[in-house]
């Protein structure tokens, strides 16, 4: 029965590694694959910012200057609605982006709230950041200390809190 039972054994192990089981190796090792790295949101550039050259966060898309608004004081509180949201319209995802990520040199936090809209905003360092309808063009910067409360996004901008 001991060597009927050690033949069973030996006949396992050589079916084993000739259909290519233990210590036989006949194709490539499976690679898990990496999930595709989302393009930035937003980035930084250079523009002309009250007479100074300055580095400035701007959105990834066009490259239009983002602003934060000093009344959103509080982390994830948006004050501009209504007729705001026509000349300072928020910089919100869109429905393939659900994690806002940035290029080199954007150092703070990104994150989200919720706008007035119903839509996921983007927030840097816990402020709301928008766009002003008056920049026309990438750099413009018009929208700088627009009633002494609009201010242009740089990437060491104090966190809101």
């Amino acid at each position: 029965m001991r060597s009927f039972a050690h033949a069973l054994a030996v006949i396992g192990l050589v079916s084993t590694a000739a259909c290519g089981g233990a210590g036989s190796s006949t194709g490539a090792a499976s690679t898990p694959t990496a999930a595709p790295t989302p393009p930035p949101v937003v980035k930084t550039a250079m523009a002309t910012v009250d007479g100074k050259s300055m580095t400035i966060l701007v959105d990834a898309e066009k490259g239009m200057t983002l602003y934060w608004f000093t009344p959103d004081k509080g982390a994830g509180k948006v004050t501009c609605t209504g007729g705001c949201l026509s000349v300072w319209p928020p910089l919100e995802l869109t429905d393939a982006t659900t994690k806002p990520t940035g290029g080199a040199g954007v150092t703070g936090t990104l994150g989200t709230i919720t706008d007035p809209n119903g839509k996921p905003m983007v927030t840097y360092n816990g402020w709301p950041v928008y766009f002003y309808a008056k920049d026309k063009s990438p750099g413009d910067t018009t929208g700088q200390n627009v009633g002494q409360k609009w201010f242009v996004v740089t990437p060491d901008l104090t966190p809101n809190a």
